[in-house]
């Protein structure tokens, strides 16, 4: 049976606008990186750290930071996908052909600006690591308005690591500083063992001339912000991604508020300085 997305409302009554996948690269066992492109003149612009919302036409809606070049003028959205529910698992089982409904983009983006003329240290958690991507990948399309790129990035087991193809890349051009990293070492792994805290606490960085990009599970977020703050970064050079509980999109339903914030509105991306002291505060 045809299914006709003109006639579904989007939901809240937003602009929903019906993009084909085109690409289905699998990232890990279950994690997809799709591509897709608009079925009619609707190209969506958007900067780095902003995420869409992703409708699965008779499941649902769920939003998912967007992991493609924020530079990229065709109209392809990248989106990186773990199958966790309902939702999530039948994106991720979108295949080639397939339509998504998109909305957005949404949310505030990485200050990559506030960085420019010193150095940059970008740490990943798991699937963390999909909304810094196109943070990496804007930094280095101006590689020339940074002293320094540190990407250290972390996974349970190397096969959980994302994008390892463009991490080896990037790093065999000299372009960043790599560190990786992992929970639990396969036979072959060579690398570190440990959290990403870990090569965090041993990097040298210098306070006023760095500014860090952090994305993973909270308790990741604020261990690499504590790293940092032992080093003297101001917590307002600490930015962190901050992806909870969203439903809306556009800050209407409240699910995603933490204290004053709503962050499908004034996140994900927030300073650690106005983050911080909220998610000290147990059960917010």
């Amino acid at each position: 049976m045809s299914v006709d997305i003109r006639a579904r409302p989007a939901p809240y009554g937003d602009t929903m606008l019906p993009y084909r996948v085109i690409d289905r690269a699998v990232q890990t066992s279950d994690t997809v990186t799709l591509r897709l492109a608009p079925t009619r003149d609707a190209a969506q612009r958007f900067r780095a750290g902003q995420f869409m919302m992703l409708y699965s036409f008779g499941v649902g809606e769920i939003a998912i930071s967007i992991s493609g070049n924020p530079a990229a003028d065709d109209g392809v959205l990248e989106h990186t996908v773990r199958a966790v529910g309902a939702v999530s698992a039948a994106l991720h089982d979108t295949d080639v052909g397939g339509l998504i409904g998109v909305r957005g983009p949404f949310g505030t983006g990485w200050d990559l600006a506030s960085a420019a003329g010193g150095d940059l240290v970008i740490v990943g958690g798991g699937v963390g690591l999909a909304p810094l991507r196109p943070a990496v990948l804007a930094a280095l399309a101006a590689r020339a308005d940074y002293r320094r790129i540190v990407l250290i990035s972390g996974a349970r087991t190397p096969a959980d690591m994302l994008f390892r193809h463009d991490q080896e890349l990037w790093s065999a051009a000299g372009a960043i500083e790599l560190h990786r990293t992992v929970d639990h070492p396969a036979a072959d792994w060579r690398g570190r063992v440990g959290f990403v805290s870990e090569p965090l606490a041993h990097l040298t960085v210098e306070p006023g001339r760095t500014t860090a990009l952090l994305c993973g599970p909270e308790p990741m977020l604020r261990l690499c912000a504590q790293a940092l703050l032992r080093k003297r970064i101001p917590a307002s050079d600490i930015q962190v991604s901050l992806e909870r509980n969203m439903k809306c999109g556009v800050g209407r339903c409240g699910h995603c508020q933490l204290g004053t914030l709503l962050l499908c509105r004034d996140g994900p991306i927030v300073d650690y300085a106005t983050a911080g002291p909220l998610l000290a505060v147990r059960e917010l």
